[in-house]
């Protein structure tokens, strides 16, 4: 970064299994005008706008930043679109971070959405393609056989996946925005049916419509707004090609780097005292221990004792997703910006009644595809 950034506003829709009140471009204005009123802003202010959508085959729409431009009030300004599969959220976000840290624009308005009520993810995302493997119905028949891996290099038990998703759910009734706030017992997960081995369909994302915008901003700027920024104090993105031979998808060397980067340019030495909150990008319950392990939070084996102790419960050491995470809300283009905003409101104080007491530094992490692509940022509430 080439000077201070800092998220100066942040705004989400309601999250639900489908918003037929509400279109595309009805969508991501919610999410837009709730950002920008929250930074004391308006779309003439905006210099520059960065959208960010997973693939488009997940509502069948074609480049649908382009006709969204005049949703966003970008009618003759700078817009580019970021993929990166279901790490794009926060992808997104990085890009406008470097917009801004870079001299070129002192006020960018960010944006990423999902309307998978208008399509069906689970088989968009199942393709039989020349020379690659099936992704064998969703993301789930992906990642199961990795979930697996893990359990076994990690002696594992089975209650551990269940406790996560149980914890996710509690974290979610008070939040607001989040699509599943019902709470779970334990009991609930373990009788729901298996759907992937092991993976349960209690210990799975929801489908969900919805949206995350966020307003990053020059110091200047930041300084004269009326609430108490967010400073992105470092962001980092890192990716891996999908199929080398003898790479290790259960512990992604992408997602180490990235963790690693982001905390040598935050000035982190010790993760596990100095974080105060962490929104991880948790699709399936399991990978909430195995990203514990990834992201250095402990040793390769330790990951599920934390949840064991419940070390990363709202009351816990660490809070792991105050929001629910992507377990309670996952509109996929907007769940890695979501993790990032969260992330900020944290360390603003402004979380409501999922606010972690005294939070100074907080976390977010995204991750999409095959576990091949990462982003993360620390935001704190100290320049």
């Amino acid at each position: 970064m080439k000077r201070p950034v800092a998220v100066v506003g942040v705004g989400q829709t309601h999250h639900k299994s489908r918003r037929a009140d509400v279109s595309i471009p009805g969508l991501v204005r919610e999410a837009a005008d709730r950002a920008l009123a929250d930074a004391g802003l308006d779309y003439p202010d905006i210099d520059a706008i960065v959208f960010g959508k997973a693939p488009d085959m997940l509502e069948g729409v074609m480049q649908p930043e382009q006709f969204l431009v005049g949703a966003m009030g970008g009618h003759l300004k700078p817009m580019i679109r970021i993929h990166t599969a279901g790490s794009v959220g926060a992808s997104t976000a990085l890009a406008a971070v470097s917009h801004v840290a870079s001299g070129l624009f002192e006020r960018v308005l960010t944006v990423a959405w999902e309307k998978q009520s208008e399509g069906n993810a689970m088989w968009a995302l199942s393709p039989t393609m020349p020379f690659t493997a099936p992704l064998v119905a969703g993301a789930g028949g992906f990642f199961a056989p990795y979930v697996r891996a893990w359990i076994q290099r990690t002696g594992c038990p089975p209650h551990i996946g269940p406790r996560v998703a149980v914890n996710a759910r509690d974290n979610a009734t008070r939040n607001e925005y989040a699509h599943l706030r019902e709470p779970m017992t334990l009991d609930d997960v373990l009788q729901s049916p298996v759907l992937w081995d092991p993976i349960r369909y209690g210990e799975t994302c929801p489908s969900s419509d919805g949206a995350c915008a966020l307003v990053v901003a020059s110091e200047s700027v930041a300084k004269q707004g009326p609430r108490k920024p967010a400073w992105i104090k470092a962001g980092a993105a890192f990716a891996e090609a999908m199929w080398v031979p003898g790479r290790d998808q259960v512990d992604p060397r992408a997602g180490r780097t990235c963790a690693k980067v982001v905390y040598e340019r935050a000035g982190i030495t010790d993760p596990w005292n100095q974080i105060d909150a962490v929104e991880m990008y948790v699709p399936f319950a399991w990978f909430e221990p195995m990203w514990l392990e990834n992201l250095g939070f402990c040793a390769v084996g330790e990951g599920w004792k934390v949840v064991e102790r419940g070390e990363q419960t709202m009351t816990g050491h660490l809070p792991i997703n105050p929001s629910g995470g992507v377990l309670a809300s996952n509109p996929i283009g907007a769940s890695g910006m979501l993790r990032f905003g969260e992330a900020a409101l944290q360390i603003m104080g402004r979380a409501g009644e999922h606010q972690v007491e005294g939070a100074k530094i907080a976390l977010g992490h995204a991750y999409g595809g095959g576990a091949q692509y990462f982003a993360m940022w620390i935001v704190s509430s100290d320049l």
